[in-house]
């Protein structure tokens, strides 16, 4: 196996649907027989929640961040999706930006954490919380790819400025790898005016790195992960077990 395509979820707006894409790409991925790591850096922990019962997790990504002696193996769970793996995330994790004031390695220390696993999965699915703060610079310096999912709505594009500046200063030079895999409407009400509107406004912006799949408003959706089950399992028939086999395809065709 080569290296992983390391794919970073990231948009500073909270509610624009990270969490749901992280878990059901990440799902999808593993459906098609691919080795797949979620890795939740989003200290509400979401994302480990879809999968994982919290009361059974004794170490998460905070630990291996912060202490030298725990190993990968010890916090990477099973998520009882097949070939699917958790990094779960805890509430501590929001003490790591104060913690690592003044540590030369900050932006790093994610990259050189996982480095190990960058040869056990095809795929590392990185969610990372709604703010551009030092979790999401380690993210961005780790990942190969970023995605953005765009939430269809009057103020869709509002920070999507600040983020692709980061992005331009990660790339000019701890990470020169790193591209835009993609953008992706999400929420989308086909039914509104609006909607319709706002992605042609976000197409007009993006061009051809916006995905033609489009998310839409579902509340199967949002009920998969109060049963930790992708959307795949939960409602395999529903419009959004389509739409997300739909962006796996893009992202694989596009990877």
């Amino acid at each position: 196996m080569g290296k992983s395509a390391i794919i970073a979820i990231t948009n500073q707006k909270g509610g624009v649907g990270k969490t749901t894409t992280a878990i059901n790409l990440a799902a999808g991925l593993a459906r098609r027989g691919l080795r797949v790591l979620l890795v939740d850096l989003d200290p509400q922990s979401n994302s480990s929640l879809s999968y994982l019962d919290m009361r059974e997790v004794d170490l998460s990504i905070y630990d291996l961040l912060m202490d030298s002696r725990v190993r990968c193996e010890q916090v990477i769970y099973p998520s009882g999706v097949e070939g699917l793996d958790v990094l779960p995330s805890r509430i501590n994790l929001a003490k790591f930006e104060s913690q690592m004031v003044g540590e030369f390695d900050a932006p790093y220390r994610a990259k050189d954490r996982l480095d190990p696993l960058r040869y056990r999965y095809s795929f590392i699915i990185l969610d990372t919380p709604p703010t551009l703060g030092l979790i999401t610079v380690n993210a961005l310096v780790m990942a190969t790819h970023l995605l953005v999912p765009i939430q269809s709505s009057y103020y869709a594009l509002e920070g999507t400025d600040d983020l692709l500046e980061t992005v331009e200063k990660i790339k000019a030079r701890p990470n020169p790898a790193l591209e835009l895999l993609g953008v992706l409407v999400t929420l989308h009400d086909r039914r509104t005016t609006l909607s319709r509107d706002v992605r042609r406004q976000i197409v007009n912006v993006f061009g051809d790195k916006v995905f033609r799949t489009v998310i839409t408003k579902s509340v199967r959706l949002e009920e998969s992960p109060a049963y930790r089950e992708s959307i795949f399992t939960y409602a395999p028939h529903s419009s959004g077990a389509r739409e997300y086999e739909q962006l796996t395809e893009e992202v694989l065709e596009r990877v």
